[in-house]
């Protein structure tokens, strides 16, 4: 992940109302096409002069080529509330966020996030890097990737709660790790969309937690087809059980796992 400086500099009179709300509407549509991450961007003002700071992906995550038709009319609403096109400056690289994936065609990927994550949801089978959700060939649903940046938040919002003992922590877990669940129903359909768009099979995790005992853990079916799905060696500690045909990850229940 790599630290932007942006700058953005009035060339006309201007109302400040309307270059807040551009600029932050510019930064809402980077957001949505995964071109930026986070959900807070402090702006200063200077005179004329506005700058703010960010996290994203890749070095060249700003770059024209990867624009939504959503960042193109941002782009544009910027000039029209007074303001130039931003200054974009490379501080440094984020020693405090994943590295992406070094390549964006891996053998599998999945779908896969924490309440402590800010990265893309999308990982990489072959490593567990995340893959920046604008590299995918075509947008995931109405031109760019908010479908998929909504779940994401939808599902660290549950595992926030859950983490924190909520008391819907039992609704909660039901939608985090069941088949039938309103969150795996969306998410499910996205990871189809992803893998239709970039050809790579793609997976869904289902969260696990509880559980009776260790050993009925590890005897435990895939939930959507009965069938074996234990793998004999966990992948990247924490997937413990994989269903190629229904294309599911998850874990052995967290209250068992060493």
């Amino acid at each position: 992940m790599f630290i932007k400086e942006l700058t953005f500099e009035c060339y006309k009179n201007t109302q400040y109302a309307a270059i807040e709300r551009a600029i932050n509407n510019y930064f809402d549509m980077l957001r949505y096409n995964g071109q930026i991450l986070g959900r807070e961007f402090p702006i200063a003002m200077l005179d004329a002069t506005f700058t703010t700071r960010l996290v994203c992906p890749e070095e060249h995550s700003l770059d024209e080529q990867f624009n939504s038709p959503q960042v193109k009319h941002a782009l544009a609403q910027l000039t029209e509330a007074g303001l130039l096109a931003p200054k974009i400056k490379t501080v440094a690289e984020d020693l405090n966020s994943l590295e992406c994936a070094p390549g964006f065609t891996p053998s599998w990927q999945v779908l896969y996030t924490t309440f402590l994550d800010t990265c893309s949801p999308l990982r990489c089978g072959d490593t567990l890097q995340p893959i920046p959700l604008y590299r995918t060939p075509e947008a995931i649903s109405n031109g760019d990737r908010k479908s998929v940046i909504k779940w994401q938040e939808e599902w660290i919002n549950c595992d926030e709660l859950q983490m924190n003992g909520s008391a819907v922590s039992s609704a909660i877990l039901k939608e985090m790790g069941e088949v039938d669940s309103k969150l795996y129903y969306r998410g499910s359909n996205l990871a189809k969309r992803i893998q239709f768009v970039t050809k790579v099979p793609t997976y869904y995790y289902l969260y696990r937690v509880a559980g009776t005992s260790l050993e009925d853990e590890q005897q435990r079916k895939c939930p959507s087809c009965g069938e074996e799905w234990r793998l004999e060696a966990p992948l990247f500690d924490i997937f413990d059980f994989k269903c190629d045909a229904c294309q599911l990850v998850s874990n052995l229940s967290w209250d068992f796992k060493k």
